[in-house]
């Protein structure tokens, strides 16, 4: 096979991300008022933006003629007081996803693999794609994560194992001992990815601080995209060992986090009372959404995240149907599950509105 066809066939094998229906297209495709549109599709926060993150960024907006601190210095200080870390444990990224092509760039290519579950966060794959590695996916039999099966999975070639918990979309989240017995049973040639995009929302989320100061091969990745609802500034960050972060520099883009995210991830870091009000207003909608889908004689499974995962007969079908009625729902059918669709929480109006369209299309269904 020729280069040109080679490289051909591995831009082939990259799937396309496709994000939740942003709500002007929803409107202007099926000409809906976007005002009468829920979205619950892509895990937002419902009560919007930190409102000390937007009185950052609008006292930042005079300075947009500077280019911004190559090395966000006093969000890399901020976060390493957060962590109880030094400021050289921390790298600031556009969006944690940026970080994961990153640490695929810094660890992984040809003849190399990265193992991580089959229903595991699709940049996972993608960004191993991308780095021309192997993908090594994991089965998740009942749509949980099997870390004996990673073990198995692991091999001389394995330079990056992917691990979300809460993970995204199946919401099954695993216990701090076990993962962290899984991290100090790994060969020395492997990093150990744990992302933690949905921590803050868990009751007990796991701290694997302990492996990182051990000086373990342990990288965490968070983002300010979830309960900071920041998902429009692109930002998060990944904090590990020194030797990791210098290796992830020397292959971040210059400037790569903006100066006005910067300046709102600044802002959320002091805003407990966000999120506090999010934590509370998620688990109420948890309940509430549990409650009603099995009312309605529909398996659902809650998450230690912002979401549920509902089993349908055809998740595109449903998708499609209520999209005409207003309510953006993800389809889970680009991950290989159907018969699934994930629900983000949102307001209880929202969340009201959700079921009652739902229960309607149901009705007609059956």
């Amino acid at each position: 096979m020729s280069e040109e066809n080679w490289t051909d066939a591995k831009i082939r094998a990259c799937p396309i991300y496709e994000p939740g229906l942003p709500i002007e297209t929803v409107a202007r495709d099926l000409g809906l008022d976007p005002g009468s549109i829920v979205k619950l599709a892509s895990n937002e926060n419902p009560l919007g933006p930190s409102p000390k993150a937007v009185q950052a960024v609008a006292a930042s907006l005079n300075g947009l003629h500077d280019y911004p601190d190559g090395g966000a210095y006093r969000l890399r200080e901020k976060l390493a007081e957060f962590h109880e870390l030094d400021a050289a444990q921390i790298l600031p990224g556009n969006g944690s996803n940026e970080v994961l092509e990153m640490l695929a760039t810094a660890y992984l290519g040809p003849g190399e693999n990265a193992v991580f579950g089959e229903y595991g966060f699709v940049v996972y794959r993608l960004a191993t794609l991308h780095a021309k590695a192997e993908i090594r996916p994991v089965k998740m039999p009942g749509l949980t994560h099997d870390l004996a099966e990673f073990r198995e999975a692991i091999n001389e070639q394995t330079r990056l194992v992917f691990l979300a918990s809460p993970n995204n979309p199946t919401g099954d989240s695993l216990a701090e001992a076990e993962i962290m017995d899984f991290a100090r049973s790994l060969p020395e040639h492997v990093l150990f990815c744990f992302d933690e995009a949905y921590a803050e929302y868990a009751r007990n989320p796991v701290n694997l601080h302990p492996l990182i100061r051990e000086g373990r091969r342990v990288v965490c990745l968070r983002t300010f995209s979830k309960i900071h609802g920041l998902a429009g500034l692109r930002v998060g960050y990944a904090y590990s060992t020194p030797e990791v972060i210098q290796s992830l520099q020397r292959v971040r883009q210059p400037f790569n986090v903006s100066a006005v995210a910067q300046a709102g991830a600044l802002g959320a870091l002091e805003d407990e009372e966000h999120q506090s009000r999010t934590r509370e207003l998620n688990r109420r909608a948890m309940d509430f959404l549990e409650k009603e889908v099995q009312a309605l004689g529909v398996p659902v499974r809650r998450s230690e995240a912002n979401f549920v995962l509902i089993q349908v007969p055809s998740g595109r079908d449903c998708f499609e149907a209520l999209l005409k009625k207003g309510v953006i729902i993800r389809p889970l059918d680009g991950y290989g599950l159907p018969q699934q669709i994930r629900v983000s929480t949102g307001t209880m109006e929202q969340n009201q509105r959700f079921i009652e369209t739902f229960a309607a299309w149901l009705e007609e269904t059956r």
